[in-house]
């Protein structure tokens, strides 16, 4: 039990770390997470609007959908200590492997170049992940995967801080 906790702790430290710093990035220096305006209801919303086709949108939002529910995925056999698993899951469902099961080539002509990067960082950041996790499954030392995933979360938060499809 204690090693589960001990993983919780530092993967929900990783993740504050890696959405800090991303957020410093995107010049919300200073500020600190959550203590920025919100966006939105009064707030000033900084984000590039990038305008996909109706259909594409929907497609794409369920696809981004599909990525936290991996994540989450990701997190419960992490925790349990299944780190193979949650190595394949990224693989499956975030990594390089399923962009053509996303169909990235279909939204990607829409993306402005800064989007396509942060996306590619992402499926990269969980293929490296996945490699990681498997890793760790055999060798018990999980802080790489754990800082890998945090290289995912980060890719993705760099993402949302920087656009808005709606």
């Amino acid at each position: 039990m204690k090693r589960s906790a001990g993983v919780i702790f530092i993967l929900a430290a990783i993740v504050f770390g890696a959405t800090w710093a991303l957020a410093q990035h995107h010049g919300h220096g200073g500020h600190g997470l959550g203590s920025h305006k919100k966006q939105g209801a009064g707030g000033d919303d900084t984000r590039v609007f990038v305008k996909f086709p109706a259909p594409l949108v929907e497609h794409t939002l369920a696809n981004m959908r599909d990525h936290l529910v991996a994540l989450q995925e990701i997190n419960e056999a992490m925790a349990r200590g299944a780190f193979g698993a949650a190595g394949k899951i990224a693989e499956d469902r975030l990594g390089l492997s399923s962009l053509k099961r996303h169909g990235a080539h279909k939204v990607a002509k829409y993306m402005p170049q800064g989007m396509q990067d942060a996306g590619t960082a992402m499926h990269r950041a969980a293929s490296r992940f996945a490699l990681t996790a498997q890793e760790a499954d055999v060798t018990g030392d999980y802080k790489s995967a754990l800082r890998g995933l945090g290289d995912v979360m980060a890719a993705c938060v760099g993402c949302h801080a920087g656009y808005k499809l709606r």
